[in-house]
């Protein structure tokens, strides 16, 4: 998997990879809102764990029926490095961002979780690595940017829980993304991805059960559009989106794919409100604009170096 830190490769930008572009911005920014309809009826790591075991097996099946099931044999170390990463990404990140949501409009939690790059860069200072001046500022800018989008929790308007958790789990997305570029990973990607999702998968079917999300359930009380949003995130989340973001890493400039951390949470906003109505408040539209003007100039410059 890789990340913003990487450095740029001199693609030409095709029809197909414009295409390609168009539907990570439009699925992953949908996702937000796709997980808060989800949560309306259905237990949030119960959800998640179904969401990610399910992707996660189809993807290996295409995996073994394109590429032959040797592409899916992995070494102990490799399959222990995508179990550590799946657990940061799938149950960590992914899943407090669906446990937020129960609390959280899915468009504050998509400005919340746009700060990932600002934490990937936080994180190469602690590996000793020296980002330009620029990106730094950025990171600061963006941290401002964060703190306005807090303020709704402080101020009671949403539960400040939620916040808290969305933070965290951004946190560990952006852990588990720069750990990823580290580890020992299997040379096919998309059997890198399948792994990380049966685990990331399983470890919050567990988290689901620990938490005793399982009493009183019932499926009979799920709501159709639950359903619905469970099989888009299935389907067309994790496997439509996931697989064009691995397509454009290997056909794409990398700064043209890393727009899509500017792109998201601007899609994920306009379809909240025009969707689920959530409202548009100063610290959303503030402190959300500061946050994608800090990742624009973080992204911007590390395209540059």
């Amino acid at each position: 998997m890789t990340t913003l830190i990487d450095s740029p490769r001199p693609r030409a930008a095709s029809g197909a990879v414009w295409a390609a572009l168009a539907l990570v911005y439009v699925v992953w920014g949908s996702t937000y809102l796709g997980i808060r309809v989800v949560v309306e009826t259905m237990p949030p790591f119960l959800s998640a764990g179904a969401r990610f075991l399910s992707a996660g097996v189809l993807l290996a099946a295409l995996v073994a029926w394109r590429s032959g099931p040797a592409a899916l044999r992995v070494t102990r170390a490799q399959l222990g490095s995508a179990v550590l990463v799946g657990l940061m990404l799938v149950l960590g990140g992914n899943g407090l961002v669906v446990l937020a949501e129960t609390a959280v409009p899915s468009g504050l939690a998509a400005l919340l979780v746009a700060g990932v790059p600002m934490w990937v860069v936080l994180l190469r200072l602690t590996g000793g690595d020296r980002p330009p001046v620029r990106t730094l500022g950025g990171v600061l800018v963006g941290l401002a940017g964060l703190t306005v989008l807090t303020s709704p929790g402080l101020s009671g308007e949403v539960e400040l829980w939620g916040v808290l958790t969305i933070l965290a789990g951004s946190l560990l997305w952006s852990l588990g993304s720069y750990s990823s570029n580290r580890l020992p990973m299997p040379a096919d990607p998309f059997a890198a991805s399948a792994y990380e999702m049966l685990a990331g998968g399983a470890a919050a079917l567990l988290v689901g059960l620990a938490r005793g999300e399982q009493h009183g359930l019932d499926p009979a009380d799920f709501s159709t559009r639950s359903w619905l949003a469970l099989g888009y995130l299935i389907l067309v989340g994790s496997l439509v989106g996931f697989t064009a973001y691995v397509w454009l890493l290997q056909s794409a400039p990398l700064s043209l794919v890393s727009t899509y951390a500017y792109v998201n949470p601007v899609v994920a906003v306009t379809l909240g409100a025009l969707v689920l109505g959530e409202e548009l408040t100063w610290p959303i539209l503030v402190g959300g604009g500061i946050v994608v003007a800090a990742v624009c100039v973080i992204v911007s410059t590390e395209r540059r170096t």
